[in-house]
C-alpha cells in the first residue's frame, strides 16, 4: 500500500513543502529512503522501528521505500522522523489515511515514542500559516515558538502512541503556548559609565540610526563596557523583527529544548579565536553565523585586529547588503544580516599608544603594521570611528552620574520614528544607516552640502566615505529633530572619520 503525509523542510529561515511517501510491498524485509536524504534523515529508520515496536504496534516484514519530496532538494535534520512513522502506519492499514489529510507533521522520535523537538519550527509555521493553514503537529517543545503565528492551529502530543489515537479517534487536541521571553539578567546602564562622554554620544547616534561603530583606546578606557551598555538604549522588537529573530535562533537550534522567543535585541560577543564560518555562518548544511544571531541586535567585536583576516574580510558583504549568502556546489542559502557593529580595538601592539598616564614601547612601524591589520575597505564600511582616553584615576571613585539608558533611549526612538516616517515607503528601510541616498539629499541645506564636499576633498573620502558621512549626519539632524541636515550636523559627523 502507498500512504501520503505533508512535513516541511528549512532552506535558510525560509521552509517550503514536502511530501512524505511511504510505499509497503511483499518482498524480503529493507527500507529505502530516496530524496537526497542527510546521513542523520537515513539513520531515522533506526529511530522509527524502534519507537513505533516500544509503542506497541506491529511491524510485519515488509519492503519499505520512502520517498521524500521534492527529490532534488537535500533533506537534512531529524524532524522527518514523524511524518515517516505516520505515513508508514497509514501504508501498513492501521490508521485511516482520511485522519491525516489536513495535518502538517514534523519532529524527532525517541526509540521510546517520544516526540522530541527539532530546529527551524517557527520558519515552518510561518511558512504553512499563509494560506489556508492545516493543522500543525509538533513537539511539546516547540510549542512556544509556533505560537508566534497566532493564526495557526497547532497539536503537541508528548508522545507518537498519544498522537496516534487522537488522529484514529478524530479528537486531535489543539494547544497554544506562551511567548516566554529568554532570560536575561543583563541590567547594565549608561549612568553607571564614569566620563567618556563623547563615547556615548557616539553610540547614542550609532543606536538612532543602525550605524556601525569602531571604539579605539588603551586597556582600561572602557570600550568593553559602553558596548555592552549599546543594547539598553535600542527601541524594542517590534512583532515583525521578533519573529525574523527567534526564526533565525529556532534554525540554529538555540531554542529546541528550552522553547524561549527572543523578544530584545540580540548581543552577540564572539571570541577573536571564531573562524570564518562562525562569523558569517556555513558548514556542510549551512547555518547562521554570529552575523545573522546578531540580526536586529548587536555584533561587538572586541580585540578587533586579532580576529582572523579571513573572518574579518567576510564581514564586508553583510555591512553592505545586511544580509549572508552562502553558496555551496548545489545549494545557495541567504541569512539576514542587519546588525549594528560595534568593534573596540587597541592603538597599537602594546596598548598604550597615546595614553597620557604610560609609554607606549611600540616603534612607528609595529604601530603601522598593526594597525594595518584592519583593511582599508573594512574601515570604510565602519561609518564612526572613536578615540577614547583612560578616565582619570581620581574620578574613578565616583559614582556614575550621567543620563540613564532610559533618557538616552527615548531620544532614540523619537529619531528611530523620525526614519520610519521618512522611509515608510522604501520596502525594507527602517534606520538611516540602510536609506536610499536620493532620500538623504533631499534635506541638505546649501552650507551643508559645501562643507561636505569640501571636507570629502581636503580629507580624501572615497565614494563610500562620503556617502557613510551624509548618513551619519541624517541621524545627527534626527537626534536633534531638524527636518534639515545643517553644517553643525556634517561638522560633528565629519569627527567620526578616521584621519
Amino acid at each position: 500500500m502507498l500512504a501520503a503525509v505533508r512535513s516541511a523542510a528549512v532552506l535558510g529561515i525560509d521552509a517550503y513543502d514536502i511530501c512524505v511517501e511511504v510505499d509497503v510491498s511483499a518482498g524480503l524485509p529493507h527500507w529505502t529512503i530516496v530524496g537526497l536524504p542527510a546521513g542523520e534523515v537515513k539513520e531515522s529508520r533506526e529511530r522509527v522501528v524502534a519507537a513505533l515496536t516500544n509503542s506497541g504496534f506491529d511491524l510485519p516484514p515488509r519492503r519499505v521505500t520512502v520517498s521524500l519530496s521534492p527529490g532534488d532538494s537535500r533533506k537534512v535534520g531529524t524532524g522527518f522522523d514523524l511524518p515517516i512513522a505516520i505515513a508508514l502506519l497509514v501504508a501498513m492499514g492501521q490508521l485511516d489515511a482520511g485522519a491525516v489529510a489536513d495535518i502538517v507533521l514534523l519532529g524527532e522520535l525517541g526509540l521510546d515514542g517520544a516526540i522530541r523537538g527539532v530546529r527551524g519550527v517557527l520558519s515552518v509555521a510561518r511558512h504553512i500559516a499563509r494560506a489556508d493553514p492545516p493543522t500543525f503537529v509538533l513537539p511539546p517543545a516547540n510549542v512556544n515558538e509556533a505560537s508566534l503565528v497566532r493564526s495557526l492551529r497547532i497539536a503537541a502530543p508528548a508522545t507518537l502512541r498519544e498522537l496516534v489515537d487522537a488522529l484514529a479517534a478524530g479528537a486531535l487536541r489543539l494547544t497554544s503556548g506562551d511567548v516566554v521571553a529568554a532570560s536575561t539578567d543583563d541590567e547594565s546602564d549608561f549612568a553607571d559609565v564614569i566620563g567618556q562622554e563623547s563615547a556615548k554620544r557616539a553610540l547614542e547616534i550609532a543606536a538612532a540610526g543602525g550605524h556601525a561603530c569602531l571604539l579605539v583606546g588603551p586597556p582600561g578606557a572602557g570600550k568593553t563596557m559602553l558596548a555592552r551598555r549599546l543594547p539598553s538604549i535600542l527601541p524594542a522588537l517590534t512583532e515583525e523583527e521578533v519573529l525574523e529573530v527567534t526564526a533565525i535562533h529556532s534554525v540554529a537550534g538555540l531554542l529546541a529544548t528550552s522553547g524561549a522567543c527572543v523578544t530584545s535585541r540580540p548581543f552577540r560577543a564572539p571570541h577573536h579565536s571564531i573562524s570564518s564560518a562562525g562569523l558569517v555562518g556555513g558548514g556542510g548544511s549551512p547555518r547562521p553565523g554570529e552575523v545573522s544571531l546578531a540580526h536586529h541586535g548587536v555584533l561587538f567585536l572586541d580585540e578587533l585586529l586579532e580576529f582572523p583576516r579571513a573572518a574579518l574580510e567576510a564581514l564586508r558583504q553583510p555591512l553592505e547588503d545586511g544580509r549572508v549568502v552562502i553558496a555551496r556546489a548545489a545549494i545557495s542559502v541567504a541569512f539576514p544580516a542587519r546588525f549594528s557593529l560595534v568593534a573596540a580595538m587597541n592603538p597599537c601592539v602594546c596598548g598604550y599608544a597615546g595614553d597620557p598616564r604610560r609609554t607606549c614601547t611600540c616603534s612607528e612601524l609595529e604601530i603601522t603594521r598593526y594597525r594595518a591589520k584592519l583593511s582599508g575597505p573594512l574601515a570604510d564600511r565602519i561609518d564612526m570611528h572613536v578615540t577614547l582616553t583612560p578616565v582619570p584615576v581620581e574620578a574613578l571613585g565616583q559614582l556614575g552620574s550621567g543620563e540613564s539608558s532610559c533618557v538616552i533611549r527615548a531620544r532614540v526612538e523619537r529619531a528611530r520614528e523620525l526614519q520610519r516616517t521618512r522611509y515608510r515607503g522604501a520596502k525594507g528601510v527602517r534606520v538611516n544607516a540602510t536609506a536610499p541616498r536620493r532620500a538623504l539629499w533631499r534635506g541638505v541645506d546649501e552650507e551643508a552640502r559645501a562643507m561636505l564636499i569640501a571636507a570629502a576633498g581636503t580629507l580624501g573620502l572615497s565614494a563610500r566615505a562620503f556617502d557613510r558621512v551624509l548618513r551619519v549626519s541624517r541621524t545627527i539632524a534626527d537626534l536633534s529633530e531638524s527636518e534639515r541636515i545643517l553644517d553643525a550636523h556634517v561638522a560633528e559627523a565629519l569627527r567620526y572619520r578616521p584621519r
